[in-house]
């Protein structure tokens, strides 16, 4: 049975899909006017792996994340460089997309874009003032807070305590201080659209309700995205959607949010200019071992990205994928059916508690500690049959690598190279050129020419090149 964490009632619930067998998600998506960082990064992952859990699960799942293509970050950045907004977002668009495929993100189902659905989001606004939630002043729109009562529920704070939210300036016209902007006049300069209120665009929050109800319709499963979004964001959404639809128990049923990664423990942050762009991780560390970097740790509790941590991060990626290379190699070989049932249990097991460990809101990082658990014995019963020249169960072996490449499948690892990213070149030598001298060695040590192999190792390990002899070949890396 499958819990997760609801932010709006601060406890696990057992999930129940709207509609049996199906699932229906939302996920806010990045304003495209710089590279993402690894913290706009993390839900992204996070969502990714509920996704492949979902669908691993035999549900057949509708992703849904948005492009926020209209903001004043990307009109700065497009006055800034003197070129066209169209120009910026084309551009980090595209960004995204090139480090999400490096991280294994599998792309959601539908991209929708703010600056597509123009009418959609008016005909919104139009609506909620027709249902007397939102009023006009002088070709701005703003939702009444006043006008829902329950406003403030998913973050728990009260209305007369809070203060005007993120990208909302104080305006002293409006009925309340809170109310926010569904539409915004046109400012000189600015790119506008046509509305009943005259040239504007829309406000921050209105975009995200207008696509999630229109794709996943008044009621769908689960909304996400990142804990800062909580306020004032998913709460303006939660009020201005309910109240159009006239239902307060419509909209997302169940709300996930991840942790901050943090530097240092000072949350990353564009504006605070302590950010680690994806690119620039990306020419250091292979994709996949940033990916598991993040899914190390439960998404719901706080990560701190630091050079060490990151490191450990690739270390054990690195075991898990040579137990996988290892296992594979030995299912070459030639073996008996079926007589090693203790290996069968040893699946079953490993494969029960990884997905106990998944039903309890997604806990990657207690799922993939069973996959350490798994890898060892893999590694432990290869070394057996390899080197100890114990019998070898191919039927059964093969059940327990089965199981491991789910886990695999599942966390989104084993999809990609390992190698580091750049071309390798320590002290003067390229990945190629190791590569030719370990093909080098492979046949001296067949040709039983010790001396000339260890020549090899030892030449390379001067230079800053480790080998690792194992079942399924010589690997290698930096010292």
């Amino acid at each position: 049975m499958l819990k997760v964490y609801n932010t709006m009632t601060r406890k696990k619930e057992e999930f129940v899909p709207q509609e049996p067998g199906k699932v229906g998600m939302y996920v806010c998506g990045v304003t495209p006017y710089n590279h993402p960082h690894i913290g706009n990064a993390r839900p992204f992952v996070t969502w990714d792996v509920i996704k492949r859990y979902f669908r691993k699960r035999g549900f057949e799942v509708k992703h849904i994340q948005n492009f926020t293509d209209m903001d004043d970050k990307i009109i700065k950045a497009a006055n800034t460089e003197g070129v066209s907004w169209q120009v910026i977002t084309d551009r980090y668009i595209k960004g995204y997309f090139e480090a999400m495929d490096k991280l294994n993100v599998q792309h959601a189902d539908l991209y929708p874009k703010v600056t597509e659905h123009m009418q959609d989001i008016i005909d919104m606004v139009q609506q909620l003032i027709d249902r007397g939630y939102a009023y006009e002043l002088e070709g701005d729109v703003y939702f009444s807070v006043e006008k829902f009562p329950e406003y403030g529920k998913l973050s728990g704070r009260k209305l007369e305590d809070m203060q005007a939210g993120a990208r909302v300036e104080v305006d002293t016209r409006k009925h309340n201080p809170m109310d926010f902007a569904l539409w915004k006049s046109a400012k000189p300069g600015e790119p506008s659209w046509e509305s009943p209120w005259g040239q504007g665009r829309p406000g921050w929050h209105i975009e995200c309700s207008t696509m999630s109800l229109k794709y996943l319709g008044e009621t769908f499963d689960f909304h996400g995205g990142g804990s800062d979004l909580i306020f004032p964001h998913h709460e303006n959404e939660i009020a201005q959607s309910q109240c159009c639809c006239g239902n307060y128990h419509s909209f997302a049923q169940y709300w996930l949010h991840n942790g901050f990664i943090t530097i240092d423990n000072e949350k990353m942050s564009k504006s605070l200019n302590n950010f680690i762009t994806v690119p620039d991780i990306l020419k250091l560390y292979p994709g996949e071992v940033v990916r598991f970097f993040i899914l190390r740790t439960h998404y719901r509790s706080p990560l701190d990205f630091s050079e060490e941590r990151i490191k450990e991060a690739q270390a054990g990626l690195v075991r898990l994928r040579t137990a996988y290379d290892n296992g594979m190699a030995l299912l070459e070989k030639d073996g008996a059916d079926g007589a090693d049932t203790l290996l069968a249990e040893t699946a079953d097991k490993a494969l029960a508690d990884f997905y106990e460990a998944m039903d309890d809101d997604f806990n990657t990082a207690l799922a993939i500690g069973y996959m350490f658990t798994l890898a060892k014995e893999i590694n432990t019963y290869a070394n057996s049959v390899v080197n100890k020249g114990a019998a070898f169960d191919k039927v059964n072996f093969g059940r327990l690598m089965d199981v491991y490449s789910e886990m695999a499948e599942v966390i989104g690892i084993f999809e990609g190279s390992l190698e580091m990213p750049e071309a390798e070149d320590a002290d003067g030598i390229s990945a190629e050129e190791i590569e030719a001298l370990i093909a080098e060695r492979a046949e001296a040590k067949k040709a039983k020419n010790w001396a000339r192999a260890d020549e090899i190792r030892d030449s390379l390990k001067a230079r800053g090149i480790i080998l690792e002899d194992s079942a399924a070949g010589t690997k290698w890396k930096k010292a």
